[in-house]
């Protein structure tokens, strides 16, 4: 079987391939409301709306629901059929998965939460214009990333584990930009700072979307690629 496909055989037991391919579709299905939380989160900073921060926060109580349910779901699963290479490897990657995409969407509510800190201070949405590439490359790497563990594709996770250098090239760009300003001119500290606080928020939702890659790369090959230097795999 080639990386471009999941390694899930059929079971004797029907009701077990139902059971995996429904937790499989809940994490799917957590990771579009992440992704639009993820989204929005950067739409309230660049055009400075409370009202869509709002409801990024609101929404983390949704994300924080659907983990609890799904990692449930992988508890009973254990219990009742015991499963054994392949099918561990994937409740494996299925609670890890959804304890980073929570944090993403805790990231996601962070970026909410310093908008209606900025409201009504006069800080404008230009100040935040900077942070736009970086949150492009960002959403980039967690649809990827996404889309990688939809397909179980071990290759296109690689491949994205590597993307997410550009990630972090822009994130140390924009925050050496920011101590410059800071240096430059006191007055800008203040909203210097809240920037500072949103592209580590990005950069860390980075960090998840590469770990669910890894993840993938581990249910595909059965192989762990944290800490490898890309040079070091084959």
């Amino acid at each position: 079987m080639s990386s471009n496909e999941p390694q899930i055989t059929g079971h004797i037991s029907k009701r077990f391939d139902q059971e995996l391919d429904d937790i499989r579709n809940q994490v799917l299905s957590m990771g579009g409301l992440v992704e639009t939380q993820v989204s929005n989160g950067i739409e309230c900073l660049l055009k400075a709306d409370s009202d869509l921060a709002r409801r990024v926060i609101n929404e983390d109580h949704s994300v924080n629901r659907m983990e609890v349910e799904i990692d449930e779901e992988c508890v009973q699963i254990l219990a009742r059929r015991q499963p054994a290479a392949g099918d561990l490897r994937l409740i494996v990657a299925v609670t890890k998965t959804i304890s980073d995409l929570e944090r993403i969407g805790d990231q996601a509510a962070k970026l909410g939460k310093i908008q209606l800190e900025l409201e009504g201070q006069g800080v404008t949405s230009s100040t935040y214009v900077k942070l736009e590439h970086l949150g492009n490359l960002v959403r980039q790497i967690l649809h990827r990333s996404l889309d990688a563990f939809a397909r179980m594709n071990a290759e296109d996770a690689m491949a994205t584990i590597d993307y997410d250098a550009k990630v972090n090239d822009e994130f140390e760009s924009l925050m050496r930009e920011l101590i410059t300003h800071m240096m430059e001119d006191p007055r800008t500290i203040r909203s210097a700072l809240r920037m500072s606080w949103c592209a580590r928020a990005l950069e860390r939702i980075g960090d998840h979307a590469k770990n669910i890659c890894e993840y993938v790369v581990y249910f595909v090959l059965g192989k762990d690629v944290r800490h490898i230097d890309t040079n070091d795999r084959d």
